[in-house]
């Protein structure tokens, strides 16, 4: 049965990773819509407790989702095969992308030049999707005097000290902050406390497949990697495997916030230039899925070039791994930890902490390494207003922002 349903789940989520453009939260609709509203999987109110709990944890928000859907509907086979489906055809895009960045940066021909103009408008577009991303992110989770604050300290903080040490520490206490200054007298409800939609089927409570053992084994596999990882950096595929594992711990807030801890990780050791990083990081918001497969595209460019699929997927595997093992960790015990005010003012401080860095980000080192000239703020500004005002399409951004790239660096 479980064989069945996983193949089910591994089709429908493959649809999503085909089709979901937009980001984590635009992912979230897609899935409320194909998994509670024509499938009928599970109700609203379990799907709201996962995206609660998905919020609320580092890694990347809507592979989390997708894999708690799959694991609830099909056990930990179906959480795979959510994870592969939605994965899948960004991974594979991003990582032929990576196969041909190195070599079209390094051209001298005429086609180089129009390799170099794209890769100039990709970096535009990656100016204008963070400045969305910060600026929706703000909007939403600072909105308050108090969140806003903490941001401005982060953002000031993480500038100042430039470096993933400061990153991790502007995150601790953006969470120390926010359980002094952001508590609330408001329970959250619980899946429990909902009436089921109907009494055909669908999931009408929190109730994962994972017992507390399971739980507990993948918190405890999640802090060795964390911990033993960094004692094997001498071994060079330890070294990268490391730096995509600690960058997809650490993570909170979706993923353009894995943008400077990556770019830590990767730009400031020389494993790549800032012109290949922020290419790749453009070209992402051309596929649908989720945004850390760009790590499949970092893997590709560090690996040699007989070893760039297994870099992919060494890429891959080292990001999401410490999500959904800390997922797994959670999913036991969230229904009872998450009605603590405590906890919530954590993440309320967190997520503050979060805008203020990725804001740091925006300027430095995406405006300063891709804005040079009027014509770079123009478009940069134009494809700033397309996403934010007239909601469009992040490929439509993609497409125009690389056509003005090759415009406003032709010879």
């Amino acid at each position: 049965m479980n064989r069945s349903r996983a193949a089910e789940v591994l089709r429908a989520f493959l649809k999503m990773g085909l089709i979901s453009f937009g980001g984590p939260v635009a992912h979230i609709g897609y899935f409320r819509e194909e998994f509670v509203v024509r499938r009928r999987w599970l109700d609203d109110a379990v799907f709201s407790d996962l995206v609660g709990l998905c919020q609320f944890l580092p890694g990347p928000a809507s592979s989390q989702l997708g894999f708690s859907i799959g694991l609830m509907r099909a056990g930990y086979l179906g959480g795979l095969a959510a994870w592969t489906g939605f994965t899948l055809p960004s991974a594979v895009a991003l990582t032929l992308l990576g196969f041909g960045a190195d070599a079209a940066l390094q051209e001298s021909t005429a086609v180089a030049s129009v390799a170099a103009g794209l890769v100039h408008g990709l970096k535009l577009v990656a100016v204008a999707i963070v400045a969305q991303a910060v600026w929706g992110m703000a909007r939403t989770l600072c909105p308050d005097w108090r969140r806003a604050a903490i941001a401005v300290v982060a953002a000031v903080a993480v500038s100042a000290g430039k470096s993933s040490t400061m990153q991790v520490a502007v995150l601790l206490c953006g969470g120390l902050l926010g359980m002094w200054f952001c508590r609330t007298s408001t329970p959250a409800t619980t899946a429990t406390q909902a009436a089921p939609v109907s009494s055909l089927a669908p999931v009408s409570r929190l109730a994962a497949p994972v017992s507390r053992a399971v739980g507990m084994a993948s918190l405890a596999v999640f802090a060795l990697l964390l911990v033993g990882l960094p004692l094997l950096r001498g071994w060079h595929p330890a070294a990268l495997f490391d730096a995509f594992y600690r960058s997809g711990a650490l993570v909170f807030g979706g993923g353009h916030v894995v943008l400077p801890l990556l770019r830590e990780a990767f730009v400031a050791s020389g494993w790549v230039s800032d012109d290949v990083f922020l290419a790749g990081y453009g070209a992402a918001q051309a596929v649908p899925g989720p945004l850390f497969t760009f790590a499949s595209y970092l893997g590709a460019v560090t690996a040699i070039a007989s070893h760039r699929a297994a870099g992919a997927l060494l890429g891959l595997t080292g990001i999401f791994l410490p999500g959904m093992l800390i997922l797994l960790g959670t999913l036991p015990f969230w229904d009872q930890f998450r009605v603590q005010p405590d906890a919530q003012a954590v993440m309320h401080g967190v997520n503050a902490a979060v805008v203020g860095l990725l804001g740091a980000a925006l300027y430095n080192p995406i405006w300063t390494s891709s804005v040079k000239t009027m014509g770079d703020i123009g478009a940069a500004l134009i494809g700033f207003v397309l996403l934010t005002v007239w909601r469009a399409p992040p490929i439509l951004i993609v497409i125009l922002g690389a056509a003005a790239g090759v415009v406003l660096t032709w010879p």
